[in-house]
């Protein structure tokens, strides 16, 4: 009995090896000390009452002025060393912003964020201005881009002078530039290639506007919950603090489409095509002179929708079969001053597929043939006398299943030379027997080798699709099989209607697009009225995003710096949407009524924000696990 009272006594201790350290680190001192003025020296010293880390300094810790030249940042001991390489300005406010990158070193207990201040000058600077760094195409949070103050309000300062005062955002996108003098300022934000704090090359992601800013303060009132577990809360109180203002700036970042042009490269894969590869396109295409063949008619040509790449598929097979083409290319390129000129190259091109490589691929294509049809024989079964020349082989896009808005698309390998619409039959099912179907075949809008069957298609009509044999033609005679296929349009039952009352937008061209889960086009629409809606819905969880289309093209423009545009201002609705089949639904959507940042659903958001590091409160579970009291509490 005396050993049970024993142990039990024991267990109201504490456990083996004692509690968890959870206190996070403590300063003790610093030199100079923090908040020092008329400070000399470029090296500072911070202690701490236990051994501390310091975690990924290089992309967490900012200091502000900017510096072009990297400071030092160690930890050693209970001790951070900061060593300043630039010079020291005069009169200024210096902020070295750790955030949340200081923990000590044996359990991870974060500090929490911790801004060290000190100044050159007689004062120091204490205002602060805080908001967000979005994507402006999609309003992703933006981590760890630069932001930036110019008390020059000039529109050129950005491009010649680096920044006044800078910060980093945070996994949410979140900036806050501290350290600031009274004053106005204006705003920026970039990704800061060549880290010189300057935007100073288009492939560098920038957000700018014309808002000045007054940076100011108030006395506020914000209220602390103090939990004691995951489920109790402790206590609230009503803390005083120093709200500084603005805390709401929203800054839309993008980057400007790249407009020097010149040649990347050339390449020719395959036999019967090059391709050349430009930086940036223009209407204006190359002129091509043969060297060693003669150009004249020799190309069906194919681009891109922007025409920066560009196809030339050989119509002649002798030119297929000529393993290199020298030409002399001539094409408008971006000279030093970024003007467009003419410019002249000679190439080779090399076909990957050698003539002598495909011709040894013939021959043993065929001898397989030739064996499978002797063994035919040899059984008794059919053979042929002659190996069947290859087929055309398109890709016929048909659903089992689709939607009354959907139509078939038919894919082709190679470039058409004839198109027989008279060797194409759609055929539909009424009662129990077939009848022709109208149709229209088309090439699709925006591409060189997809074709559109378009027919009138009835919900809960079975369909028949068939072509003949030689349908289509290619540019080397290839023909193709005879091909069937079934199916059947769904009925109206199984889909939902969507429909969307935008507010504000009434004379606004506005593209809405239905997104899935992954931030995805579904189906996309045009409005000038501020009416959307979207028919034949599969039922699922949607979202949704909308964009103000400024030049009515259909698809979303960025910005320009030079030019003072804009990209254009895009929106989510935000909360996810459900649809159900045989539903109608209908919803209202002011795009301004919240703010930016706090639009676009967690759901599809892909950059998280990152866990708050905090006390791990191990302690707490150990104590619930042993079933003794926590010390804690």
């Amino acid at each position: 009995m005396a050993a049970v009272i024993i142990t039990s006594c024991a267990r109201m201790g504490q456990p083996d090896g004692g509690w968890y350290d959870e206190t996070p680190p403590r300063i003790t001192g610093s030199s100079p000390a923090d908040k020092s003025i008329n400070v000399k020296t470029r090296k500072i010293g911070i202690n701490f009452d236990e051994y501390i880390q310091v975690d990924n300094p290089t992309e967490k810790v900012v200091i502000s002025p900017p510096q072009i030249e990297t400071p030092e940042i160690k930890a050693a001991g209970k001790r951070i060393v900061v060593e300043i390489k630039d010079s020291l300005k005069p009169n200024t406010t210096y902020t070295v912003d750790f955030s949340d990158a200081i923990s000590d070193n044996n359990e991870s207990n974060p500090l929490g964020n911790y801004t060290y201040t000190f100044s050159t000058g007689d004062h120091i600077d204490t205002l602060e201005v805080a908001g967000y760094v979005l994507n402006a195409q999609n309003l992703e949070p933006i981590k760890g881009i630069l932001v930036g103050l110019y008390s020059d309000l000039s529109d050129s300062i950005f491009t010649r002078q680096p920044m006044l005062r800078v910060s980093r955002t945070d996994s949410r996108g979140k900036f806050i530039i501290k350290g600031i003098a009274t004053g106005k300022y204006r705003i920026y934000a970039l990704s800061d290639a060549d880290n010189n704090y300057i935007f100073n090359q288009k492939s560098e992601q920038l957000a700018f506007n014309h808002d000045i800013i007054e940076p100011t303060f108030k006395p506020d009132i914000r209220q602390d919950t103090i939990w004691r577990d995951s489920l109790r809360i402790d206590s609230i109180r009503r803390v005083p603090y120093t709200h500084f203002l603005p805390d709401d700036i929203v800054l839309r970042a993008f980057t400007e489409e790249q407009t020097d042009r010149y040649l990347l490269k050339s390449e020719r894969a395959y036999a019967n095509r090059f391709t050349l590869y430009f930086s940036y396109g223009n209407k204006q295409l190359p002129e091509i002179k043969g060297l060693n063949f003669n150009e004249q008619d020799a190309f069906i040509i194919e681009t891109t929708e922007k025409q920066d790449t560009i196809t030339y598929w050989l119509k002649d097979t002798t030119l297929v079969n000529q393993d290199t083409l020298r030409m002399e290319l001539k094409y408008l390129a971006t000279d030093t001053l970024g003007v467009l000129q003419m410019q002249t190259d000679t190439l080779d091109v090399l076909s990957k597929e050698p003539y002598e490589k495909r011709m040894k691929q013939k021959k043993e294509q065929f001898e397989e043939w030739q064996k499978a049809q002797e063994k035919a024989k040899k059984r008794g079964k059919e053979y042929q006398t002659e190996m069947p020349a290859e087929a055309l082989e398109p890709k016929y896009n048909v659903q089992s299943e689709p939607a009354p808005d959907q139509n078939i698309t038919i894919e082709m390998p190679t470039p058409l030379q004839k198109v027989d619409t008279a060797c194409i039959h759609l055929y539909s099912k009424h009662d129990t027997l077939w009848y022709k179907s109208p149709f229209v075949l088309r090439q699709k809008a925006g591409t060189n080798r997809i074709y559109e069957l378009l027919g009138e298609w009835r919900p809960g009509t079975e369909y028949s699709l068939e072509t003949d044999t030689m349908a289509f033609t290619d540019i080397y005679g290839k023909t193709t099989a005879p091909f069937k296929t079934g199916f059947k349009i769904q009925t109206e039952d199984a889909f939902a209607t969507l429909m969307f009352n935008i507010t504000g937008m009434a004379d606004t061209t506005v593209v809405v697009q239905m997104l899935n889960n992954s931030d995805e086009v579904v189906k996309e629409t045009t409005t000038t009225d501020g009416n959307a809606s979207f028919f034949y819905v599969k039922p699922g969880t949607y979202y949704a995003r909308m964009f103000i289309d400024s030049n009515k093209n259909g698809k979303w423009d960025t910005g320009e710096y030079a030019a003072d545009r804009q990209a254009e201002t895009t929106y989510y609705y935000p909360e996810k949407i459900e649809c159900k089949a045989k539903w109608d639904l209908n919803l209202t959507w002011n795009p301004t009524a919240r703010s930016l940042e706090k639009q676009k659903p967690m759901e599809i958001t892909k950059q998280k924000p990152e866990q708050e590091k905090t006390i791990k409160k191990r302690n707490l579970d150990r104590a619930k696990s042993m079933g003794i009291p926590y010390p804690g509490n």
